[in-house]
């Protein structure tokens, strides 16, 4: 279980946005280009999440951006066979970017040293930060 752990919320976020495709219509009509970035947007939050547990399982940051990507492509997938969805190619790109921009992200700013600040509840780690 504490392998698995760190891909919890990931798995959470994929299963909402699942849900999501799973409508015949969304409760909001996203006009053209207000749907790139809803897609954009809910990929990079499963980009970050992904990032954070392949941090913590110790794989490579490439891992996080395949399986990001891979599952936006199963998503427009399962779109297809929807009633009222399509798949569109335009969709997967900003699936993609959002990806690929929220890992990228989330290195960048573990590398800047953001992973050093003490958590929100004010608890701290590391002693030698007292």
């Amino acid at each position: 279980m504490r392998r698995l752990r760190p891909w919890l919320p990931a798995l959470a976020w994929a299963a909402l946005i699942f849900s999501l495709s799973a409508q015949p219509k969304l409760i909001v009509d996203l006009e053209l280009g207000t749907d790139k970035l809803a897609h954009f947007l809910a990929y990079a939050v499963l980009g970050a999440l992904l990032a954070h547990a392949q941090t913590r399982t110790g794989w490579p940051p490439a891992a996080a951006v395949a399986l990001g990507i891979a599952y936006g492509a199963s998503d427009e997938w399962h779109q297809s066979f929807v009633p009222g969805r399509s798949s569109d190619l335009a969709d997967l790109a900003a699936d993609a970017a959002g990806v690929l921009v929220a890992v990228t992200l989330y290195h960048w700013m573990r590398r800047r040293g953001w992973r050093n600040h003490p958590p929100l509840d004010g608890a701290r780690t590391d002693p030698s930060t007292s």
